[in-house]
């Protein structure tokens, strides 16, 4: 858990703000013009309603897909149950597509690139963020060089270190360390051929890559 004042919160507010710049780079040239229509992929309401920069407010739709996640409407968000794999929604639905360190999390290559098939149909820009393979500590268990590490060493590692809370068996070690796949730069590249490539960087280390579109 991450304990508002640390570093660690810190460090992640200052990287939120930043990016968050960022993306108002993609959306206010838009919604200038038009209602701008945002799909979330992956996300959660409580993550737009930290964000005033655009939570809430006139001429913009914000749509929030997750998996088996209940239907509801608040402000200007729709939240809406699919799979980033498959999404229900017609080519060209949206102006730009949003996710926050979800494609690492959707399954191997395969799905990596339904993934990002589908947030190139779905609209003409994008801002995709994932961490990057190359950083040495690994951004969910935060725990250092264990990403580099085979699979049993890595499922071992977290059941010595307690990373998931406590005495966890070898099935939930696996199941917590399947449930990630991180991506080099070249890979994310490859997924995203048309974007560029911004890279975070934490004391000259890549922290995470944003194909931006």
């Amino acid at each position: 858990m991450i304990v508002p004042g640390s570093k660690e919160h810190n460090l992640g507010n200052r990287f939120r703000r930043r990016r968050m710049a960022k993306f108002l780079e993609l959306v206010e040239p838009v919604r200038a013009r038009k209602t701008v229509r945002i799909l979330d992929v992956g996300g959660t309401a409580a993550y737009w309603r930290a964000l005033p920069a655009l939570y809430g407010l006139p001429g913009v739709e914000i749509t929030v897909v997750n998996l088996d996640q209940p239907e509801s409407s608040e402000a200007n968000l729709e939240l809406r149950a699919g799979n980033a794999c498959d999404l229900p929604f017609a080519d060209g639905t949206f102006d730009i597509v949003h996710s926050n360190s979800v494609i690492e999390h959707v399954g191997h290559w395969t799905e990596m690139e339904r993934m990002a098939a589908e947030v190139r149909r779905l609209a003409p820009s994008h801002f995709i963020q994932t961490p990057n393979i190359g950083f040495p500590i690994e951004p969910h268990f935060k725990l250092p060089f264990v990403h580099w590490m085979p699979e049993q060493a890595r499922i071992r590692a977290l059941q010595m270190t307690g990373r998931l809370g406590g005495d966890i068996d070898a099935g939930a070690a696996t199941r917590a360390v399947q449930r990630i796949s991180l991506l080099s730069a070249s890979q994310f590249s490859f997924l995203f051929p048309e974007s560029r490539i911004w890279k975070e960087r934490v004391a000259g280390f890549t922290k995470s890559l944003v194909a931006i579109r």
